[in-house]
């Protein structure tokens, strides 16, 4: 199937059909509320199943937790301990999906390794859950989708890792997952289901819900562009909001709704040349796990977990939650960390399924396990889940709302490539002729290869029209100046933070939080946008402002301070900085 672009026009037309849903006849069967991995894999869900089908985010696709993850697509290694095998399965399952069929694109393998210190018992220990892990991904029908495990020996760990701090290191199992730019594998999903029919409008705020008697019958929308509020008539509301799943479920006035609880995680971005390893490693922590993601120029070294109890919307790295990073780096690397080394960090919430327990509980114990439940009639709230897994949680959400009629109408996402996944192999093929003819690196191949696949041909028709489009971005050279247009026009994009922050990774990849570029990419907007100057001067300094207020925010040494430091910088005011706790980590 030809892709349809997310444009200007077809928000306009997602609009349109929700004006017109209050008309007799026309409500829509199912509203889906928040665009990021769960609601878009819904909207994917819905709309296959040949039903009327409208997404609407309150902000851009992507911008809460799906643009801040590790950025893999894995089984949960460490869920293993919890023994939730059914979890791991259901994620392995999916994994093997997304590389084989439904994203091969998006979706690489990456080996990791694990270091083992003791050379009988870690041997045991770590090789069982390994196998077990390749068990329960091995068990699917079909080619394998990744090798199995591996042991290794010291050396082989140093060759493979050679930075790695090995003075008690007797060896390392070797294991594989996949790696995945997170939010292009949300607008992915968003294009393919507007290509299947579903109507989606980002920057659309669900203000309330609408009800008759006992029963949920649509929402009321506000275009955050435009301020325009309009009741929409639906038969079923699915809520995939994530850590605003409590917000969501409270409007519609009733007990039984899920509990979340907001935990952080941070990540930092560090130079590839700072760091000497060829492969993934894996660590835990006495707070979390340590990854270390080898990624295209640059190292992501991460995660934290901690409660999180300020603003859902702007969760803030502190600088003890990147000192925290840092020296859990510095204990296992023979090269040392700095500030100065930190390109850009970012900070997530992962909306995690609450139990029903008093008091404070230990996030990083809570299962990642999704629920799907109906508080109401006309109502379906997801709770939990993970990137990996959001096709089953999306498929299990519309199954609910179905109720009966879910049996005559099974999903089908199993069958239905992403946009770009068809053809990919043959662009492939023709990339070397493409770096002969426009002087492109194997490097910048690859690159457009993993975010576009066979949607390459979309790029190079732009190019056709305007040969500048060819050239790198003169201060962000791993992307091409054809890259932003293409977001413009066929990516849903309504303003510049959404190419630094999601079109592109600017926001953490490059330093300065990607400033340098941001003036060039604006004047792109302005021909492919049609802003005006004003907008575009708007644009920037909206950016920049964002900008200077995390790195306010960095510089404070907790999540209180951090968010009382960026609130001032977004007011206009100055950031007073923490003596000793600002540093080069921008």
């Amino acid at each position: 199937m030809q892709p349809k672009a997310l444009t200007g026009r077809s928000r306009d037309e997602a609009w349109q059909v929700l004006r017109d849903s209050g008309r007799p006849g026309r409500a829509v069967d199912v509203l889906v509320v928040g665009g990021g991995v769960t609601g878009a894999g819904t909207a994917l869900d819905a709309a296959t199943r040949g039903l009327s089908t409208v997404l609407v985010e309150a902000e851009d696709w992507a911008s809460g937790t799906s643009q801040w993850s590790t950025k893999l697509v894995h089984g949960g290694l460490r869920y293993l301990q919890m023994l939730d095998l059914h979890l791991v399965h259901e994620a392995l399952t999916e994994r093997g999906l997304l590389l084989r069929t439904l994203a091969p694109h998006l979706v690489k393998p990456m080996p990791f390794l694990i270091p083992l210190e003791h050379r009988w018992w870690q041997r045991l220990y770590y090789g069982a859950g390994v196998t077990l892990y390749d068990l329960l991904a091995n068990v699917l029908p079909g080619q394998r989708a990744l090798p199995v495990h591996q042991h290794t020996t010291r050396r082989g760990l140093h060759r493979a890792f050679p930075d790695l701090r090995g003075g008690r290191a007797v060896g390392a199992v070797r294991y594989w997952d996949a790696t995945v730019d997170d939010a292009r594998l949300v607008t992915t999903i968003v294009h393919t289901a507007h290509t299947y029919g579903a109507q989606v409008a980002s920057r659309s705020r669900v203000l309330d819900l609408v009800r008759e008697d006992d029963r949920v019958v649509g929402a009321r929308v506000r275009d955050e562009e435009t301020g325009e509020e309009v009741d929409v008539r639906a038969h079923q509301v699915i809520s995939t909001t994530g850590v605003w799943t409590e917000e969501v479920g409270g409007l519609a006035g009733a007990d039984g709704g899920l509990r979340v609880m907001a935990s952080k995680g941070i990540h930092l971005v560090v130079p590839r040349d700072r760091i000497g390893g060829s492969q993934g490693l894996f660590l835990q922590t006495e707070r979390s796990v340590l990854f270390f993601i080898p990624w295209s120029r640059y190292w992501i070294i991460g995660t934290t977990d901690t409660p999180w109890h300020g603003d859902l919307r702007h969760p803030v790295a502190t600088a003890t939650d990147i000192d925290y990073v840092l020296d859990h780096a510095n204990t296992v690397l023979t090269t040392r960390l700095t500030r100065d080394d930190v390109l850009g960090w970012y900070a997530g919430l992962r909306p995690l399924l609450q139990p029903g327990t008093r008091g404070e509980p230990d996030s990083a114990k809570i299962s990642r396990e999704h629920t799907v439940v109906s508080p109401v009639p006309g109502l379906t709230v997801v709770g939990g889940g993970k990137l990996t897994t959001y096709r089953v949680v999306a498929a299990d959400a519309v199954d609910l709302s179905l109720g009966d009629r879910a049996a005559d109408l099974p999903s089908i996402t199993t069958q239905i490539p992403l946009v770009g996944a068809v053809g990919e192999g043959a662009m492939r093929r023709r990339m070397p002729a493409l770096r002969d003819r426009f002087g492109w690196d194997e490097q910048m191949t690859d690159h457009l290869l993993h975010r576009y696949g066979s949607l390459v041909e979309q790029l190079l028709d732009l190019i056709a029209e305007d040969s500048s489009l060819a050239l790198p971005l003169e201060h962000a050279p791993a992307y091409l100046r054809a890259e932003i247009a293409y977001a413009c026009i066929s990516e849903g994009v309504l303003h510049l933070e959404d190419i630094m922050m999601r079109r592109t990774r600017l926001y953490y990849e490059a330093a300065g939080k990607g400033l340098a570029a941001a003036a060039e990419i604006a004047d792109i907007a302005v021909q492919w946008l049609g802003w005006g100057e004003d907008k575009a001067a708007r644009e920037l300094a909206d950016y920049e402002r964002r900008v200077r207020a995390d790195e306010a925010a960095a510089s404070q040494p907790d999540d209180l301070s951090a968010l009382a430091a960026r609130d001032r910088v977004l007011r206009g005011e100055p950031a007073a900085a923490t003596p000793g706790t600002a540093g080069g980590s921008s």
